[in-house]
């Protein structure tokens, strides 16, 4: 029997994000996400006390377009989550997805030294976790 190989977050998780600050409007934020291909933003912290929040393309289409909110008047700050759910990037992938499953979400920034460094999702994940098996 083989020991399985430790895949870390940092292995999987995609290097491009995009970090906005709390007060972007909504329609600021959806044109960032369309030039840069991201399907989450990162919502900067104000302070050093503070802590990074999160808004995904389905809190925009939830929040705003399904309650008839005008997306060029609507701040971020005002759909994101905050705290935002964070791993670390030594995580095991399979504790990630665990916890992905047990919070209901799809996705987390991975901070190292309270700093952003990427994104990661169930989709690194499967798609970069799993096939690494592939040449046996």
């Amino acid at each position: 029997m083989m020991a399985h190989e430790k895949i870390c977050v940092r292995d999987v998780m995609g290097n491009s994000y995009v970090m906005v600050d709390g007060l972007t409007t909504v329609q600021e934020g959806i044109q960032l996400a369309r030039k840069h291909q991201v399907k989450a933003l990162v919502v900067d912290k104000r302070h050093e006390h503070d802590e990074y929040g999160i808004v995904l393309m389905n809190d925009i289409a939830k929040k705003v377009l399904a309650q008839n909110r005008a997306p060029t008047r609507t701040n971020i700050y005002e759909i994101m989550t905050k705290p935002a759910l964070t791993v670390a990037p030594d995580m095991n992938v399979k504790y990630c997805a665990r916890l992905f499953e047990r919070f209901g979400i799809s996705r987390a920034p991975v901070i190292e030294n309270g700093q952003v460094i990427g994104m990661v999702s169930y989709n690194n994940i499967v798609l970069n976790g799993m096939a690494v098996d592939s040449d046996n």
